[in-house]
């Protein structure tokens, strides 16, 4: 039988947390790093879980992220857009910063968009989803990545991962959230087939000669597909041209060039938008959140599973019993925790 031990949710984040302070990191960068981390754990998405932190030492010690970076609120007066600079920080504290002045920028012009420039992004976006959703308002969610997806009938990497991420707000219950790359697969994933040594499923990636491979490793040298075709690659194209192009942050090939590796977390800026239910259905008939529950409940009435609803369930869990971590994990944590920095390749 395979050996595991359970921490309760505290518990995983103060060890996470001292592993990044140890490393070198400050309080904001740490502290965010941490709750975003123990987030993906505790949701048993074990691909945007404690399996990310090397990543994030390993860009700090490669000097492409400031683990000392205070994020700066832009002030702009009278306008719907918020601004935050990471200062070349990581995401998620420049987030936190910038939340709440979006959500109140929302309530107040009906809709509002959050801009971070200069981040290194860490992560899945659900995260930040749900923190907009728990202020009652809608979420739309978006940032490039680095080029390692190709665009639809193309050979070569051009187009990021391009994560995607939406959430609506309910009342007494989870919101509906979905987040979702717009390759095939995240890349994080295709890194798990690899350390597991399976094979990846058909459709998912191309070798670096621009032919469908199943292999991981001629996968992470070649190129990742996007989902549903030209589809897939068009909405990539997209939120390269919004939350890359229109908020003067990089591109993915831009990003990649700014590396020189895949292997460091990416840097580049974010776009998060959010919206009134309210403001925008006012004036007509109906409470638009009574409207979406109609719409929810014949969603599952066909007995479909709305999304996010699997994380929910390992949330519940996770927050009543623990989460739980293997043998080989909990290595992995007493190794990073012992030596910081000097673990990092």
């Amino acid at each position: 039988m395979t050996q595991t031990t359970t921490l309760t949710i505290e518990a995983l984040h103060q060890r996470v947390e001292t592993i990044f302070r140890k490393s070198g990191l400050n309080d904001i960068q740490a502290g965010a790093l941490a709750r975003v981390i123990v987030a993906g754990e505790r949701d048993a998405c074990k691909s945007h879980g404690i399996y990310r932190i090397e990543g994030a030492l390993r860009t700090v010690k490669a000097g492409k992220v400031n683990p000392l970076a205070e994020p700066e609120l832009v002030q702009q007066p009278a306008s719907a857009i918020v601004k935050v600079d990471a200062k070349g920080g990581f995401a998620n504290p420049a987030f936190e910063l910038g939340v709440s002045a979006l959500a109140e920028r929302a309530r107040t012009c009906g809709l509002a968009a959050l801009v971070i420039n200069d981040c290194t992004h860490f992560s899945a976006l659900w995260p930040e989803v749900e923190a907009v959703t728990e202020r009652g308002l809608a979420a739309l969610v978006m940032c490039p990545s680095y080029a390692t997806v190709a665009p639809s009938g193309g050979t070569k990497p051009l187009l990021g991962t391009n994560p995607f991420a939406f959430g609506w707000p309910r009342s007494g219950s989870s919101p509906y959230v979905f987040d979702f790359a717009t390759s095939v697969a995240a890349r994080g994933e295709i890194e798990l087939h690899r350390r597991a040594g399976k094979s990846l499923p058909e459709g998912w990636a191309i070798d670096a000669d621009g032919k469908p491979t199943t292999e991981p490793e001629a996968a992470l040298a070649g190129a990742m597909l996007p989902f549903g075709g030209h589809k897939g690659s068009a909405i990539s194209t997209m939120i390269e041209l919004l939350a890359g192009i229109m908020i003067g942050d990089m591109t993915s090939p831009e990003v990649l060039d700014y590396l020189g590796t895949t292997t460091l977390a990416p840097r580049h800026g974010e776009l998060i938008l959010a919206f009134s239910p309210q403001a925008f259905a006012a004036g007509r008939d109906g409470d638009p959140f009574a409207r979406a529950e109609t719409l929810f409940e014949a969603i599952a009435g066909q007995g479909a599973r709305l999304p996010s609803q699997r994380r929910y369930a390992a949330r519940a869990v996770s927050t009543d019993k623990g989460v739980t971590l293997t043998a080989d994990e909990m290595k992995q944590l007493d190794r990073l925790e012992e030596l910081g920095l000097d673990a990092i390749a």
